[in-house]
């Protein structure tokens, strides 16, 4: 390994995980690149370079922050060779690999190859004359005062179902615990290759998600009757569409890379970060002796 990235948090305090990073770099000899405008309020020894140059020259991108730092340094190392460790810095943290006292234990594993890659599907948005990219969702969302999403959602160039609603998202199965979660929509393993469709307080009888395959183009036509309404993209408004609009959908797997460690699976995580109950006439425990 010859280079490294950072990717952090714009608020939080990561002096620690950075000092952790840059003391395992330095006993390798391996070159620390930082975004510049990030790395200066902590005065440290990293080479301040643009998210793109990060991007092409680091041989693994550590993210130090909560999930939006994650999607970030997902996005700066889409289509590069480097994979992603995520640096939990903050509550949830779900799509991190490890916490902050876990590091240096982290950065010997990927020194000694006891490490597997887990790829991650993004969206690409195509939004009036430019394309937008997610690694979570892309979401029509009611505006404040305006009517609401009325949305047709095609597949394979066919109409497939519509649905009024408080807000239309398209999911990957990374984003399937967030926004699309909270709507009702199914967890999904990172393993599966899909995208999720599901309404946020849908107004109409028909309200159930849809699991689309990522070889089927998908477009969501802005129907007559709804108002404006914004787009979003892994939650950050990316611009705004009205009726007659269209916006056009396309699944790329395997965009990013992500590091993991094998301490824990995707289920073990899902449980206990999304704090997952069971039904009340459920055993107290499972048969394996697993306590609920």
């Amino acid at each position: 390994m010859h280079s490294a990235g950072l990717v952090l948090h714009p608020q939080r305090d990561s002096a620690d995980a950075v000092s952790a990073v840059l003391g395992w770099a330095a006993k390798r000899d391996i070159e620390i690149l930082g975004i510049t405008g990030e790395i200066g309020r902590l005065d440290c020894a990293a080479i301040p370079v643009s998210p793109d140059e990060l991007g092409r020259r680091a041989d693994l991108v550590v993210s130090l922050g909560g999930d939006g730092t994650m999607l970030r340094a997902m996005r700066i190392a889409d289509g590069q060779r480097a994979p992603v460790l995520g640096v939990n810095l903050g509550k949830l943290g779900f799509l991190a690999e490890v916490d902050v006292p876990d590091l240096p234990d982290a950065l010997t594993a990927i020194d000694d190859h006891e490490f597997s890659i887990e790829p991650r599907l993004a969206v690409d948005a195509v939004l009036g004359d430019r394309t937008v990219t997610a690694f979570n969702d892309v979401a029509v969302v009611r505006v404040p005062g305006d009517g609401s999403a009325v949305v047709a959602v095609r597949v394979a160039g066919q109409p497939f179902v519509s649905y009024s609603a408080d807000a239309v998202i398209v999911a990957t199965p990374t984003g399937s615990t967030a926004y699309s979660f909270s709507a009702g929509g199914p967890i999904t393993s990172p393993s599966v290759e899909a995208l999720l469709v599901t309404p946020a307080a849908p107004h109409s009888a028909w309200s159930r998600g849809v699991v689309l395959s990522v070889h089927d183009t998908v477009e969501l036509d802005i129907l007559p009757t709804s108002g404006r309404l914004a787009v979003e993209v892994d939650g950050e408004v990316a611009g705004y569409v009205g009726p007659g609009d269209r916006i056009d959908l396309r699944a790329r797997p395997g965009a990013a890379r992500v590091v993991r460690l094998g301490r824990t699976t995707f289920y073990q995580r899902a449980r206990r970060k999304l704090r997952l109950t069971d039904s009340a006439e459920i055993p107290v425990s499972w048969p394996d002796g697993v306590g609920i």
